[in-house]
């Protein structure tokens, strides 16, 4: 007999919380069926079982969760209970191998994994049935389940019924985190499957079992509303061995195969104990088209956490992306520009050095001499990584295009939209906007500047809204995920809007661009609060809904960085320029973006 006699020892891991009630099961034969149940949380929690057989099919060794995947190789017929358990052994690698057979004994428990300040009460993610304090015993030799085969019509389009999922019964023919959950632990398989989320730095990736569900030109599943989650996308994380360095687009051809898991890092994952063979598909970083001589470039790049302290392979890599990817644009609006001293928290707010060194590895590239423009936050107050006092900052070429100072910008001073004869003009530029309203709590200041390009006023805001690091998971056990973030970018979308409606009532021709990471997606309440009624609008809207994209997050291409335009600047080239954010290998998380205006 092999496992641990601890009845929970160590089961409170580092990233989850293991919940047991006490009590015991009736004395009957009890199958994994039987444990799992009709529904996500098990019938049998927290009582203690005894001699449940089945058929290892994996072994997890290390980590943060080491134990053995069974399955009964005799399902029950029912659709809704899995066939498939985890055995958590926290103490020691389980001496398992696959094809044991086995007959195990332990407590019922379901595993929360929870994020920093939650609770299993409390945390939107879902649980995973395990057994823990668990004892077995080998009986023999067994053949293994064959790995059920997810092709595109085995998962529904339907992606969860609204409620509280722990509540509901399963119905897995009609809703596709159903459809997962009664596969738990499972042994699956895919083919052929394309990549949609690049390998991480945790050695997982993300593909789809839908090939054909929104996607995009370069290969993306692309997230175009709040009800086309795009339930095809799976995690893909190898036991023992690293995800290669998979770019979007990218196949692992012939079967990736291993039990069906959970992680809050991405929903359900594929355990890979086989993976199939990485084929690159050649996706390039896209190199968009210098400006004419009479078109101003204007580009926004969030340049994640940029800091002069970081090394200078950085520097380099994100200039080489300007001045060739972007083809050195007039302005560039950044978003994400640390102190000079990074993440230490020493009160020093300056940026300087930061901005002095990326200007420098950009002439040092080829591109122009940029010069820059920023206002210092208040230490600490901008939110962001702690000690590193993020901000948005203006690069512009000054042998193309001339920045208006005017005196009065700080941290604390609203700039005010101002008249100048018969055109608008900002109270101080550069200047910030309503820095002291709530809206900006723990959050970036947009930084308002006005440019002139061959004689013509140009204002641009720079933007970065609140992230969206409150809001519930896609995959999480409340649907529909509550946005608890969103109406904070809502309110600071209603001030921008509102600044910029001051400069058009002043001038109904004024060129005014609003630019930025603004934390949320084309068909957020809070993109509308900015376009309604028409005073701005997205260029992006010329694109088709599938190549509207800028960011990769678990699968889903989705939009995050916007340029948005009042009538007066005209018509516009804009373009999204791919070169970060399905990649593997990145310089920042974001893909840049910019318009050409004549």
């Amino acid at each position: 007999m092999y496992g641990s006699s601890k009845a929970l020892a160590g089961a409170l891991a580092a990233c989850g919380v293991l919940v047991v009630l006490p009590g015991s099961a009736a004395a009957a034969e009890i199958r994994i069926h039987d444990v799992q149940g009709a529904g996500r949380v098990s019938p049998l929690l927290g009582q203690e079982v005894a001699g449940v057989r089945g058929v290892v099919t994996a072994v997890r060794p290390e980590g943060n969760s080491p134990g053995f995947w069974f399955q009964d190789p005799n399902p029950d017929g029912d659709p809704r209970t899995s066939e498939g358990l985890f055995v958590y052994t926290p103490d020691e690698a389980p001496r398992v191998a696959v094809g044991d057979a086995v007959s195990v004994s332990g407590t019922v428990a379901e595993y929360y994994a929870v994020g920093d300040g939650e609770q299993p009460e409390t945390t939107p993610n879902q649980s995973v049935t395990e057994l823990a304090g668990a004892t077995w015993q080998v009986t023999g030799t067994a053949p293994v389940p064959a790995a059920e085969p997810i092709t595109p019509d085995s998962v529904p389009e339907a992606y969860a019924p609204d409620g509280e999922l722990d509540a509901l019964p399963l119905d897995p023919a009609r809703f596709a985190l159903d459809f997962y959950e009664s596969r738990e632990h499972m042994a699956i398989a895919v083919e052929d499957a394309r990549v949609v989320g690049p390998a991480d730095s945790y050695g997982a990736l993300t593909v789809t079992s839908k090939p054909g569900q929104n996607a995009g030109e370069r290969g993306t599943t692309t997230y175009t509303g709040y009800d086309q989650q795009n339930s095809g996308r799976l995690k893909v994380e190898p036991i023992g061995a690293p995800a290669p360095a998979a770019n979007v687009g990218d196949q692992l051809a012939g079967r990736t195969e291993g039990p069906l898991d959970y992680s809050r890092f991405g929903g359900y994952l594929l355990a890979a104990t086989a993976l199939g063979e990485h084929r690159p598909v050649g996706v390039r970083p896209e190199v968009t088209r210098p400006p004419g001589e009479d078109e101003l470039a204007v580009a926004t790049y969030n340049v994640e956490n940029l800091s002069a302290t970081d090394e200078q392979g950085k520097f380099d890599r994100l200039a080489h992306g300007v001045t060739t990817n972007l083809a050195a644009p007039d302005v560039i609006s950044l978003e994400e520009v640390q102190d000079d001293t990074g993440a230490t928290d020493d009160g020093v707010v300056t940026a300087d050095r930061t901005l002095g060194r990326f200007a420098d590895a950009i002439e040092a590239a080829g591109g122009p001499h940029y010069e820059w423009r920023q206002i210092d936050p208040v230490d600490g107050a901008d939110g962001g990584e702690p000690g590193g006092n993020i901000r948005v900052a203006f690069l512009f070429d000054p042998a193309r295009v001339s920045f208006v100072d005017r005196p009065g910008g700080d941290a604390g001073t609203p700039v005010e939209a101002v008249e100048s004869g018969e055109r608008a003009a900002l109270s101080a530029s550069p200047g910030r906007i309503a820095p002291a309203d709530d809206a900006w709590r723990a959050s970036r200041k947009p930084l308002v500047g006005e440019f002139t390009f061959r004689g013509e006023q140009v204002f641009v805001v720079a933007n970065h809204f609140t992230s969206k690091g409150g809001d519930q998971p896609l995959h999480g056990r409340v649907q529909p995920p509550v946005r608890g973030s969103e109406q904070q970018r809502i309110a600071q979308a209603r001030l921008v809007r509102g600044f910029v409606a001051d400069l058009v009532a002043i001038d109904p021709q004024a060129k005014v661009l609003v630019t930025g990471d603004l934390n949320d997606f084309g068909f957020s309440p809070a993109v509308s609060a900015l376009t309604d009624g028409g005073l701005l609008s997205s260029p992006a809207a010329s694109l088709p809904p599938t190549e509207r994209y800028s960011y990769v997050y678990e699968g889903n291409a989705q939009a995050l960085d916007h340029v948005l335009i009042t009538p007066g600047v005209g018509e516009v080239d804009y373009d999204v320029v791919h070169i970060n954010a399905e990649f593997a290998d990145q310089a920042s998380d974001h893909d840049p973006q910019l318009i050409r205006m004549r």
